[in-house]
């Protein structure tokens, strides 16, 4: 699954996938999720997940500067506040999405 089109629409991240699909993500939403090993920390070789210094997030957190595409997989957004590290992959972004569709599909997963 890849996006045919993404677009920073207001405080929302839209993106329309190859299957018609349509996915809106607060940008909030997307800040707090961010896969970086910063954010979400990194595991050792004993599964211990270690997170580096909480962040304080501010207003300029939640505010996208530019996406930058990584491959054919991914997307980087810059942010305000200068954090850049997260690679958000087209699969982990479609997790995110929260129609009641895809939340159905996400419970019966689990």
């Amino acid at each position: 699954m890849t996006p045919k089109d993404i677009q920073h629409i207001g405080e929302e991240l839209a993106i329309l996938w190859n299957d018609g699909h349509e996915t809106y993500l607060k940008l909030e939403e997307l800040r707090r999720h961010c896969p970086c090993a910063g954010c979400q920390g990194e595991p050792d070789v004993l599964g211990n997940v270690h997170k580096g210094p909480p962040q304080t997030l501010t207003p300029a957190s939640f505010k996208l500067v530019s996406l930058q595409a990584v491959g054919g997989y991914a997307i980087q957004p810059v942010w305000q506040d200068g954090h850049n590290s997260g690679i958000y992959s087209f699969e982990y972004l479609r997790s995110l999405c929260r129609c009641d569709g895809c939340v159905k599909k996400h419970q019966q997963a689990s």
